[in-house]
């Protein structure tokens, strides 16, 4: 029993060993798990600490990046209107390089006097299609006169320069019963075409009335005129009027003609030529001709004035004014040169076909293609251009418009009429034709 007893606490103890020493490994395991616990919870605070300041840095460099972009962004627009403003820049320093470089076409100047309504109708045809030309074709308003309606409405415009002409000095006419008018308008003509000549050195004039209205290809037109008054020294001027130019005498508005006959109303002269006219004022052709339009590229609106209204209702209201723009730089105007043109001229007459007799209206009409017919002598003319509505008015022993005695109009819109003077054909250098 005792020795029960002995083993028993024995066995007790060796519990109470075991259990303690449990305990202890309990308490050492626990003692190491809070450790490693500690340590990863610091570990993980550590990591979560990291990881924000990554967010951080990197919502910092998103931002940074989208300022970036912006101020890229900013910078190429910047760059693009720079570049932009370069390209201008140059452009007009181009244009403007070339505008010094380059010499006036022709100046334009419009002759006046007293009638200021009509001057302004004259200006504001001319400004509708001068802007793009206008340091091509200066622009100039000499009045004749001290009319003070005229002087204010040439001078409230910009685009102009006016320029005067008093003129006391008496009148003498040469022949009795001629208007005094047409001697005060010679002066006139005669200081501007000096002043623009001489005293602003222009090497050609455009002259312009003031009660005319322009074509939309007016400076084309001239422009092109210039370069065949330099070529070719036997054309004397330059017109752009037709004297029957009425609607029902025309359809071409490409075709040009050259002329015997002064045709006025809207034409261009150059400076070697005025320099001949200039001394004595005389109309001095020296076999020269002129360069004429089928279709005007001038209308005269000039009801009243100083040739109190002759032939106005009869042929200057009825004139067609051109209304198409034609390209005049991509023209061919080489058949007008004088070597060309009689040949060029001459086919077309050879190739009409003759009529004769009475009736030439009739029978013109029925006939398709063009018809040439014979007059003897100024008389004779009159009659047919009566018949046919044409100009009746000789001058200086030539009809109006006549080209070597030939003058040529439309009938029934299409085809020409020739009308053939006793010597044209010789003088057109065609043989064996009637």
């Amino acid at each position: 029993m005792a020795r029960w007893s002995c083993d028993f606490r024995y066995l007790l103890i060796l519990v109470v060993i075991g259990f303690i020493y449990t305990q202890v490994k309990l308490f050492a395991t626990q003692s190491e798990y809070a450790e490693a616990l500690e340590t990863a919870v610091e570990a993980e605070n550590h990591c979560r600490n990291q990881m924000r300041l990554l967010i951080d840095q990197i919502s910092m460099n998103q931002e940074n990046i989208v300022v970036l972009e912006e101020k890229v962004k900013r910078q190429e627009q910047e760059c693009e209107h720079l570049r932009a403003l370069v390209q201008d820049l140059e452009k007009k320093g181009v244009r403007s390089l070339t505008r010094e470089e380059q010499a006036p076409v022709a100046a334009v100047v419009i002759m006046a006097c007293n009638r200021a309504d009509y001057l302004e109708r004259t200006i504001k045809s001319i400004l509708k299609y001068h802007s793009f030309v206008a340091l091509k074709f200066p622009i100039f308003v000499s009045q004749d006169g001290s009319n003070s309606d005229v002087r204010a409405k040439a001078l409230s415009y910009d685009q102009l320069t006016y320029i005067q002409h008093l003129d006391y000095e008496p009148v003498r006419t040469e022949r009795p019963g001629e208007l005094i008018a047409y001697y005060k308008i010679a002066r006139h003509y005669k200081w501007a075409m000096d002043q623009l000549f001489y005293k602003h050195k222009f090497n050609r004039v455009i002259i312009l009335e003031d009660d005319m209205e322009i074509a939309p290809d007016f400076f084309d037109y001239f422009e092109a005129g210039a370069g065949l008054l330099d070529k070719d020294k036997s054309i004397m001027a330059i017109s752009s009027w037709n004297d029957n130019g009425q609607k029902q005498f025309v359809h071409d508005p490409y075709m040009l003609y050259r002329s015997d006959f002064f045709p006025g109303l809207g034409w261009m002269l150059a400076k070697p030529t005025w320099d001949e006219l200039s001394p004595k004022l005389q109309e001095n052709h020296k076999g020269r001709q002129f360069i004429r339009p089928e279709v005007c590229r001038t209308y005269n609106f000039g009801e009243h004035g100083s040739s109190l209204g002759q032939f106005f209702q009869q042929y200057l209201k009825p004139i067609k004014l051109n209304d198409v723009k034609v390209d005049w730089k991509s023209m061919n105007l080489s058949y007008l040169m004088e070597d060309k043109f009689v040949k060029h001229f001459a086919d077309m007459v050879k190739n009409a076909k003759p009529l004769y007799g009475s009736d030439l209206v009739l029978k013109t009409n029925n006939v398709d293609g063009d018809v040439r017919i014979k007059y003897k002598d100024q008389s004779h003319f009159e009659k047919i251009a009566q018949q046919f509505g044409i100009f009746e008015e000789w001058k200086d022993g030539i009809p109006r418009t006549a080209y070597k005695g030939v003058v040529v109009f439309r009938h029934q819109t299409l085809k020409r009429v020739f009308l053939v003077g006793p010597d044209s054909l010789h003088q057109l250098g065609i043989q064996n034709l009637v």
